[in-house]
This record gives structure tokens, C-alpha cells and sequence, in this order.
């Protein structure tokens, strides 16, 4: 949350004239309902399996594209080596301080964290990210830095090309 997944896949995507995916939304629009809806209704392991499903159903689908995952797609149903078999991964990886700025603007449309206080944050984050680390360090390409451009992109992704 906050790292800009959605913000420079879309980007990305007209830049290099490629269909562009939000994992989320898409599921979204399918169930209908919210992801924190679903996660209250059918629960994450329904949630967690559908993403799963959904992101295959891309691949098969779909030559080139770019989508952007949500933080714990990579953590589950093996979808970490899934990803890495079968297209180029990045983690955008900015430091916690600006996360932390991104989301106390936007509290409101995250669920996870709309009602926590904002000097609780930065804990959330830090612990999120210790639990996820893991997987997201498996990722082709990291790139750690709170000033990124297209340019960043261009020069980190090249030997993909």
C-alpha cells in the first residue's frame, strides 16, 4: 500500500502502449462487491484464490500486458514464482516515511487502514513489509527510491526489452 503499483502501472502501461490490468479492480467488478466486503463475506482464502485464479486467466488471455497486484498477491498460492515464470516483476520499494505521507491522504478509500490512527501507521507499514519481504525480494527488479520517473523504469527494465 502506497508504494504507486497502481499509480505507475497505469503509467507504464500508455507509455509502452501495453493493456493495463489492476488485479484488484478486476475482482472488484466480477464479485461486485469490495475487497473488504469480500474478505467479510467469503473470506481470504476465497479472496486469495480468486486472485490467484485471476491472475492466470490473464496470462492465458493476454501476449504482453502490465498489471499491477495488490501487497499480498505475491505472498500467496505460489503466485510469486507464478509471476516470475511468466513475465518481468518489479518491486517499487519506497522508503516508509513516504509511504506513510501517501496514505494518511488517501486513508479513506483503504479499508485496511481507514480507521487506524495516523502516529499508528508507520507500525503498520514496518510490519506488513517485514512479513512480505520475503516474497517481494524474489522480484526480477527492485527499485528503491522515493523520486522515480519514467526514466527509472526505462534504465531498471532495458535488459528485459
Amino acid at each position: 500500500m502506497g508504494a504507486g503499483k497502481s499509480y505507475w502501472g497505469k503509467q507504464l502501461a500508455e507509455h509502452w502502449s501495453l493493456p493495463y490490468y489492476d488485479l484488484d479492480e478486476i475482482i472488484v467488478a466480477e464479485e461486485e462487491m469490495a475487497i473488504s466486503d469480500i474478505f467479510a463475506t467469503k473470506g481470504e482464502d476465497y479472496f486469495r484464490e480468486r486472485e490467484s485464479a485471476t491472475l492466470r486467466g490473464l496470462v492465458q488471455r493476454e501476449e504482453a500486458f502490465l498489471v499491477s497486484c495488490g501487497g499480498g498477491t505475491p505472498c500467496f498460492q505460489d503466485n510469486m514464482d507464478f509471476m516470475n515464470n511468466n513475465g518481468t516483476t518489479v518491486w517499487l520499494n519506497p522508503s516508509v516515511p513516504v509511504m506513510v505521507e501517501r496514505l494518511q491522504r488517501k486513508k479513506y478509500k483503504r479499508p485496511l487502514i481507514q480507521d487506524l490512527p495516523d502516529e499508528d501507521l508507520t507500525d503498520f507499514i514496518e510490519k506488513k513489509l517485514a512479513e512480505r519481504q520475503p516474497f517481494y525480494q524474489q522480484s526480477k527488479h527492485i527499485i528503491e527510491s522515493d523520486h522515480i520517473s519514467l526514466d527509472t523504469f526505462e534504465k531498471e527494465l532495458k535488459h528485459d526489452a
